[in-house]
């Protein structure tokens, strides 16, 4: 975990270059009160969800204590637009605060979304998918490449490509990982799957059955190499097909044995066909 933390330091540091403040510093460089009706906030903010009691907890700590740490924002107009700390803004306003301090800085639009997406991840208060999104976000709307996301948040590049990933999942599953009823390690198990709706289904065996993330790895294996094989017999039965004529079913049964199947439509068509089958190689 302190490795981690200090990966992610090394990616807020080239998040703001020299000579530039680093975020530490920008936090002491304009402290100030400000409005708190005159604070709006981030557009760019990651994070979708907030847990509200733990908003009610941390409004009743400000009651007691103030609060204790400034809020990041930069002036847009007349107003300071937030870029970090939209939790504690909202316990403020619970609160009944009217004024708080707040640490003004200068930052375009892709870094005032780059800071949020670095506080958050630091804090763990991201779910995988929110994570993916602002991942894709940076990529899309400021035209960033994956190597240019990783290091700016300080990750490899492996583990931005995979969060990313997570956005090829059909909604139904990204709306259980939001809610926290799948975690990242089934998600990742479940683009093991081609299809939306195998994907689907075995989520919802995941909840169902309460699977761990390794019988999840496990049932995943087994679908996909079942969905071979039938993409084998698919391939057998066209070829069939064309070789006769009309259609052909294979149909399996157990160690290796089966039935095939040979349609035909009228008595002109089946002496065809056992002319064909039964003529000299």
């Amino acid at each position: 975990m302190e490795a981690r933390r200090r990966a992610l330091g090394r990616g807020l540091g080239a998040l703001i270059p020299a000579p530039r403040p680093t975020v530490e510093s920008a936090v002491a460089e304009a402290m100030s009160l400000a409005p708190i009706d005159a604070i709006v906030p981030n557009p760019y903010q990651p994070r979708a969800n907030f847990a509200e009691d733990a908003i009610d907890e941390l409004a009743a700590s400000i009651r007691e204590k103030g609060l204790l740490q400034p809020l990041l924002v930069r002036r847009v107009g007349h107003q300071y637009q937030l870029i970090a700390g939209e939790r504690r803004l909202r316990a403020a306003q619970r609160a009944g605060l009217t004024r708080l301090p707040v640490s003004v800085r200068e930052a375009d639009d892709r870094e005032s979304f780059e800071i949020a997406l670095i506080e958050n991840l630091q804090r763990e208060n991201l779910n995988p998918i929110e994570e993916a999104r602002a991942y894709q976000r940076l990529c899309d709307e400021f035209g960033l490449k994956q190597d240019d996301v990783a290091r700016r948040v300080g990750k490899n590049r492996s583990t931005v490509t995979n969060s990313l990933r997570l956005l090829q999942l059909p909604s139904e599953v990204r709306d259980q990982i939001q809610a926290g009823v799948l975690s990242a390690g089934h998600a990742r198990s479940l683009l093991g799957l081609d299809s939306h709706g195998a994907q689907a289904a075995v989520a919802h065996d995941i909840v169902r059955r309460r699977l761990s993330v390794r019988q999840t790895e496990d049932l995943v294996r087994q679908k996909a190499k079942r969905a071979a094989k039938d993409l084998d017999q698919q391939a057998l039965e066209t070829e069939l097909s064309r070789a006769l004529g009309t259609r052909v079913r294979l149909r399996p049964t157990k160690n290796g044995a089966g039935k095939i199947e040979i349609e035909y439509y009228s008595l002109a068509e089946l002496n065809g066909l056992v002319n064909r089958l039964t003529a000299p190689s």
